[in-house]
């Protein structure tokens, strides 16, 4: 595949093309990826620019992270936090023909996992998103922007399942008779939801925002954690976006795309590791309202990509990309079984929990 870079790029960084080897790598559907090898020495770098269409305000991205940088610079300068280089002029970030180029670090011996194939790899993943949310406690998540507006606003969700449901053809609202159906019996998480934004003691943080397994580096032969990465959507949140979108993809063997439904089930052990790897970083610093809804991160974080996935489908599938007519009403169909297994299996999950706080 020809590489596009221009030399300028590279020279922004104090590199050419001579000295260093270029291999495309990742699937280049949000950010194209680029890994750069130094001939001389093998150091190697992630070179990436930003999709505009999804990350709209990049200088926010390079705001947020070069904040949190600093403070983890300051207070806890073991901690490996993959921030992107500065360029040869000081700055985290080199605009291009309209495109915001960054040059970040390539953490040797460690691997990124697509997909999860033991409970200790839950445990590992899930205790370096509860040590970074950790390390930032006293950071004031108010100096950072949201890179994504609304992004794991479930108010927000709802209305835009509800007019989509108003605009939608009779023939695809005939298709997702059932799911809408579920999608407004469960109206209730929202109100839920609702009861606690206010309270004091359920306070913005510092939030990833993005937990998926792929997301936290593991050292490649020992399958421990080493840190976490993709810090676009690093801002301000509820604690229930990181935890909850780790149950929503660490807990069933199987992904959204999963057409069988008889597939999807929550694996016990896996739910077991991640509560104890999260909480063995955030459980001594969690309020006792956190603590109150940690099982109910998962319903809300599942119930929100359900509703994304159905309004996606009710719109005519503009948003998420598919390779079927269907595939995002099958998407949700998908995640609504796995709230349905998240509720048969709420009594024994919550003894989980309840048992992972005590040992804290």
């Amino acid at each position: 595949m020809e590489l596009t870079i221009d030399e300028s790029i590279l020279k922004a960084y104090g590199l050419t093309r001579e000295t260093i080897n270029i291999q495309q790598i990742g699937s280049g559907l949000i950010n194209g990826t680029y890994l750069l090898t130094n001939i001389a020495n093998g150091k190697k770098f992630v070179l990436q620019y930003l999709n505009k269409v999804v990350f709209t305000n990049p200088e926010a991205i390079a705001n947020n992270i070069d904040a949190v940088a600093q403070f983890l610079k300051q207070n806890h300068p073991d901690y490996l936090f993959p921030a992107p280089v500065a360029s040869v002029t000081g700055h985290s970030m080199y605009l291009q023909a309209g495109k915001h180029w960054r040059l970040m670090p390539f953490v040797d011996g460690t691997v990124a996992l697509d997909t999860l194939s033991t409970p200790k790899q839950a445990f590992e993943a899930a205790k370096q998103f509860g040590k970074l949310s950790r390390l930032l406690n006293r950071f004031d998540s108010s100096k950072l922007e949201p890179t994504i507006a609304g992004f794991h606003d479930l108010a927000l969700r709802f209305t835009q399942f509800k007019d989509a449901l108003n605009a939608a053809s009779n023939e695809n609202k005939e298709k997702a008779a059932k799911e809408i159906e579920t999608a407004l019996a469960l109206e209730h998480l929202l109100s839920q939801y609702l009861q606690f934004k206010s309270k004091a003691d359920f306070p913005d943080r510092v939030m990833h925002h993005d937990t998926k397994i792929s997301n936290a580096l593991l050292d490649q032969e020992s399958f421990e954690g080493v840190c976490v990465i993709d810090l676009d959507t690093l801002m301000p949140g509820k604690f229930i976006s990181d935890l909850g979108d780790m149950m929503r993809t660490y807990l069933c063997e199987f992904s959204e795309n999963e057409t069988d439904l008889s597939k999807i089930t929550i694996r016990i052990a896996y739910f077991s590791a991640m509560i104890d790897g999260y909480l063995s970083e955030m459980g001594s610093i969690l309020t006792d309202t956190e603590k109150e809804l940690i099982l109910f991160s998962g319903k809300y974080m599942i119930y929100m990509q359900a509703l994304r996935f159905l309004t996606d489908f009710l719109n005519g599938s503009i948003y998420y990309p598919t390779t079927y007519a269907e595939q995002n009403l099958d998407r949700a169909k998908n995640q609504f079984k796995l709230l349905e297994e998240l509720f048969a299996n709420e009594e024994q999950l919550q003894h989980l929990i309840d048992v992972s706080l005590k040992k804290k």
